[in-house]
């Protein structure tokens, strides 16, 4: 209502000593405004403007809020306040006046801001005049005007909310943009309703406000005499423009929604491919008919909600069919392992028919041991899925087998690459032996797992090779196998990079991140599985989520019979390092009580025997045998044909006494043919079966005692 760019006023130096007549003749009235005194001096005209009597105004600014009401007299001054202390010289504003009969007038005002030679405001003289016809004379303009308004607003708020409905991905997430106070109620509706057609019967889905549903009408037919029924059957819109109307057309429905205050309402079909798949209802309180250009935007916007529609309900089905062929090659269900605690969970991210090769396996294996696996197959499309199957298969086929984890993890790198595919797969397979707790563990390319116990949460950092295929196709097969305790309670996590890796940030940050989710996660290993896919979900990302934990449970028998497998090559000190720490796990947690440090000491000697006489790699078994009497057995395997000799070594060799000290050490040893090899072998009786024998200062001789199958060269 105000103006600060109205021209000046061509005003006499000396006025208002010289009133203008044609100002007086187009009644208007002066005013002049000695800011210096705070006085305010109007002419007769100006009077006759504000409906005072000269005798009812003293002069004062203030006093005029006999007739201008005090918001709009506030508005006056902040704008005169503001032109002058911009520097400006002249404003123009429409205000409001109460009448002496108490009607209002619109009264229009332009002013010049008179300074001195500082350029310090002095006076403020003006015009000020009825401007009341003026007004009602542009009112039906201004009407016309709002309606246009409106109708482009309402086209507008139909392009935004289209635009949101484009991301839609879900039924779900298009309630959601029709629920946003943002949307749908911009366009002046009160309330609405949708409902979807299923199976020939319309089922409401979606209301907002909450309670603008009416309980009797949730799931209806389509030949009821309902407006929703009625759009579905005819496939046109439904207008009802009036309370009236509406009770006469719709009585059943009218008295159960007069409590809702409509006054009027429009019923959309959501119309797809030719065929309605639902309808919506808008229903509004403060309005009565609608235009022809309202109905066309009402109509447009509910094309545009089943066009959404239609493609949600397309890309869930599409999802569900993508999601139900990636469980099916995944295990249905998982293995009760004694000594183990184990949950897997998996949470898909899949776009449509994109899903990933995210997989998981618990593999049960002979004396109390178990494989857990977890791996990726590059790619987010069926084809990965398939991939995943089949490598899921034969990684359980080897384990199975009885193989190494390190030889596991090479047949299946072949495996991969002689499928002639151009996809490539991480994964890690951990073997466990839930007696000795003793973990050996294998990395291709896959993320490091986390171990939870007493202390807290840390990340193993495992030695890895390359990716399966890779390591095939570069001829690097040599996987190092890495080896830790599992100490009962001690929890290991095995996972894929979707757990850990977000867009933009650091592997190492994630991986902490996750450590401390799990550190302060629940002990029950079902609570912790739940705990850590719902944080995927709430995070979201594009990527699948395979999760594996295994927690060790205290053993359940002092007697545990079990086997251990470690593969030690030529050259490599870190491999013969975890080679003898699994041995001094195993041998103590086996119960070998006094006799663990023989056991060690002749493990040791096997395997340097291999090392430094042959030019191959050691594989070291170790077994806990439970039948005739409780025996422990050492096996190293080398593939040389060559039989070991006992020599003497004399009282000054520095080699030669490794036979001789594992025949001391041990009650029985021999030589075994392994197809182009051999594997040394020597056992030990513990417990009450050792029959009192005495192990040192006796000087035992094993001369006289021969087994079937032994072979030495002396």
């Amino acid at each position: 209502m105000a103006d600060r760019g109205a021209s000046a006023l061509s005003l006499p130096e000396d006025w208002p000593a010289h009133p203008d007549p044609i100002l007086a003749l187009n009644h208007m009235g002066t005013f002049d405004w000695d800011l210096d005194k705070g006085l305010f001096h109007m002419d007769a005209e100006a009077h006759e403007v504000f409906d005072l009597l000269p005798d009812e105004f003293d002069g004062r600014p203030e006093s005029l809020v006999l007739r201008v009401p005090r918001p709009e007299a506030a508005r006056l001054d902040a704008l005169v306040a503001q032109v002058i202390k911009e520097g400006g010289e002249n404003f123009g504003a429409y205000f409001r006046i109460r009448c002496r009969d108490g009607t209002p007038r619109w009264t229009h005002t332009q002013g010049y801001i008179r300074r001195d030679d500082a350029g310090r405001p002095r006076r403020v003289v003006g015009i000020v005049r009825d401007a009341t016809e003026e007004l009602a004379d542009s009112t039906s303009r201004s009407m016309r005007a709002a309606q246009e308004l409106a109708f482009r607003q309402q086209t507008n708020i139909v392009q935004v909310v289209s635009a949101a409905l484009a991301h839609a991905r879900t039924v779900q997430d298009v309630i959601d943009v029709l629920k946003d106070t943002h949307g749908i109620r911009r366009l002046g509706a009160a309330s609405f309703v949708m409902a979807l057609v299923e199976a020939g019967r319309i089922r409401l889905v979606a209301e907002a406000p909450p309670g603008s549903f009416v309980p009797a009408t949730q799931v209806n037919r389509i030949d009821e005499p309902y407006p929703m029924s009625e759009v579905v059957r005819t496939l046109s819109p439904r207008f009802v423009e009036t309370p009236e109307e509406f009770a006469e057309e719709y009585p059943l429905l009218w008295p159960q929604i007069t409590h809702l205050d409509i006054a009027s309402a429009a019923y959309l079909p959501l119309i797809a491919q030719g065929r309605a798949i639902g309808a919506m209802g808008l229903l509004y309180s403060d309005r009565r008919g609608f235009s022809d250009e309202e109905r066309g935007v009402l109509v447009a916007l509910g094309g545009s909600i089943a066009q959404s529609l239609q493609r949600a309900m397309f890309y869930e089905q599409q999802k569900d069919l993508a999601q139900g062929l990636q469980q099916a090659m995944l295990p249905r269900t998982i293995p009760n392992v004694p000594g183990a605690d184990i949950a897997v969970r998996y949470r898909s991210a899949a776009l449509g028919r994109d899903i990933g090769g995210d997989w998981y396996d618990v593999i049960p294996l002979p004396g109390g041991r178990v494989g857990a696996v977890i791996g990726d197959v590059q790619g987010h499309d069926t084809h990965a899925a398939a991939v995943m199957g089949q490598l899921r298969i034969v990684l359980r086929a080897y384990a199975a087998e009885g193989h190494t984890p390190a030889a596991v993890m090479a047949r299946a790198s072949v495996f991969l690459h002689e499928l002639d595919t151009d996809r490539f797969a991480t994964c890690l397979y951990a073997e466990a032996d839930l007696s000795t707790g003793v973990v050996q563990m294998v990395r291709a390319g896959h993320i490091d797992p986390l171990m939870r116990g007493p202390g807290g949460c840390r990340r193993v950092q495992a030695e890895g090779g390359l990716p399966l295929g890779l390591s095939a196709e570069f001829g690097d097969l040599e996987y190092p196998v890495s080896t830790l305790e599992l100490d009962p309670g001690e929890t290991l996590l095995l996972c894929t990079d979707g757990l850990v890796e977000q867009p933009g940030a650091d592997l190492d940050d994630g991986m902490r991140g996750l450590a401390e989710q799990v550190c302060g996660g629940p002990e029950d290993v079902a609570d912790l599985a739940d705990r850590l896919i719902q944080l995927a979900e709430e995070r979201g990302g594009e990527d699948d989520v395979a999760l594996l934990l295994l927690r060790r449970r205290e053993p359940e028998t002092a007697r545990p019979c079990g086997r251990l497998q470690q593969h030690v090559a030529p050259g490599d000190p870190e491999a013969l390092t975890q080679a003898r720490h699994m041995i001094r796990s195993a041998v103590r947690a086996w119960g070998a009580g006094e006799r663990a440090d023989e056991i060690e000491l002749a493990a040791d000697e096997l395997m340097t025997n291999v090392l430094v006489h042959t030019e191959g790699a050691a594989i070291v078994t170790l077994r806990s045998l439970v039948g005739a009497g409780r025996r422990l057995r050492i096996e190293v395997e080398d593939s040389s044909s060559a039989l070991p000799r006992r020599r003497d070594a004399g009282e000054e060799g520095v080699s030669g006494r490794g036979l001789l000290l594992v025949e001391m050490l041990a009650d029985d040893w021999g030589v075994e043919a392994r197809g182009s090899g051999k594997a040394v072998w020597c056992e030990f009786r513990l417990g009450e079966e050792r029959e009192g024998e005495s192990r040192a200062g006796e000087g035992r001789t094993r001369e006289g005692r021969t087994r079937e199958g032994r072979t030495r060269e002396g």
